[in-house]
């Protein structure tokens, strides 16, 4: 067990933009646990901070209900910002997926189990992604026009990111070298293919599945689409990583861009199903900046990082209850035998029936 903390602990210290749902922010209410005790009354430790708590949950929800369904849904045209042919010339094919290995898996599903906890869904990172979540990913992305993101299901190719870490002129050389060369560190040593975690990687432009589940894949192409259309997204990603609060932003722009596209192209069952799932995602980071903000030691981190999840769920289910269901399709005309014999008659005739 402290070993896993510890190494979790040290996934967390890596800066990498957009990472994941669930592991990096779950780390937040770890963190007091792995730092000396220090004195304080129990007042002071969930006393002190309420007043940036409250804020913290303010600004999420603000963000998050803020934005909420765009329609009709805003697509994305990569001709305002080309991707850099250096890119382009290397991501063919633009989805690949990861040989099956039952033993690595099996060992990452059951690394997953917070995961899916935390989330509900045993779907979540379970190293097991279908056909259907596939296709859905592959039409958001020739939706937006997005065509140098490169989409790995479950698939683990340190040598791929490296390369696409150069190849990426879009992100400057600064940013690069910089935390992009921290981001494809963690990526090489902690693999996503054992330890999970879907993400973006705006340095490499690398989207990372390990869940089958749609909305999550959309989720993530959302990032994807959010750094395409930014001037300068080797700052903008800088900023995920540096600027206090500026996560629940970036999550809050991919997660309703992923609710619109569901609105507008998915089925009922579909946009309920992105509501369960993308509010309580969005709880994780919400409760992990909150949990920062608690510095004492004790539970009152996970108590907040636990209530901000709840709250996810709370909300995320009570919008997916007003989904409607489709109208019912119209039964065919029942045609009676009396109508029959005279529509037969008077096309003997040539007459129009009465």
């Amino acid at each position: 067990m402290a070993a896993r903390v510890l190494s979790l602990w040290m996934l967390a210290r890596l800066p990498a933009p957009a990472n994941d749902l669930v592991v990096r922010p779950w780390l937040g209410y770890l963190r007091p646990m792995l730092q000396p005790p220090r004195t304080g009354t129990l007042v002071r430790q969930f006393l002190v901070p309420h007043h940036a708590l409250t804020a913290c949950f303010l600004l999420a929800v603000s963000l998050l209900s803020g934005g909420c369904v765009t329609a009709p849904y805003r697509r994305w045209n990569s001709a305002d910002h080309p991707p850099p042919p250096q890119l382009l010339a290397i991501n063919d094919p633009q989805i690949e997926r990861g040989a099956k290995f039952p033993i690595i898996d099996g060992i990452g599903w059951v690394i997953g189990i917070p995961d899916k906890i935390i989330l509900w869904d045993r779907r979540v990172s379970n190293h097991h992604v279908s056909a259907d979540t596939e296709e859905a990913i592959a039409r958001y992305l020739a939706e937006n026009d997005l065509p140098a993101v490169k989409v790995r299901l479950n698939e683990y190719h340190p040598w791929d990111e490296w390369r696409r870490l150069v190849a990426n002129k879009r992100v400057g050389w600064g940013w690069r070298y910089s935390l992009g060369t921290l981001s494809c560190l963690g990526y090489t040593v902690f693999p996503g293919r054992i330890w999970g975690g879907d993400n973006y990687n705006p340095f490499t432009n690398t989207v990372s599945i390990y869940s089958d589940v749609p909305a999550i894949g959309l989720h993530e192409g959302g990032h994807a689409k959010d750094f395409s259309r930014r001037r300068y997204p080797g700052t903008y990603a800088a900023a995920y990583v540096l600027v206090p609060g500026a996560p629940l932003w970036h999550e809050a722009v991919a997660t309703n861009d992923a609710l619109s596209y569901l609105h507008e192209h998915g089925t009922a069952e579909e946009q309920r199903e992105g509501y369960r799932l993308l509010y309580p995602a969005y709880g994780t980071y919400v409760g992990g900046m909150g949990s920062d903000l608690i510095t004492t030691r004790g539970p009152g981190g996970m108590l907040f990082y636990g209530a901000a999840v709840l709250g996810g769920h709370a909300i995320g289910r009570v919008k997916a209850a007003r989904i409607p269901d489709p109208p019912p399709e119209a039964p065919p005309a029942e045609v009676t035998e009396a109508t029959g014999t005279a529509d037969a008659a008077a096309s003997e005739k040539g007459e129009a029936a009465p």
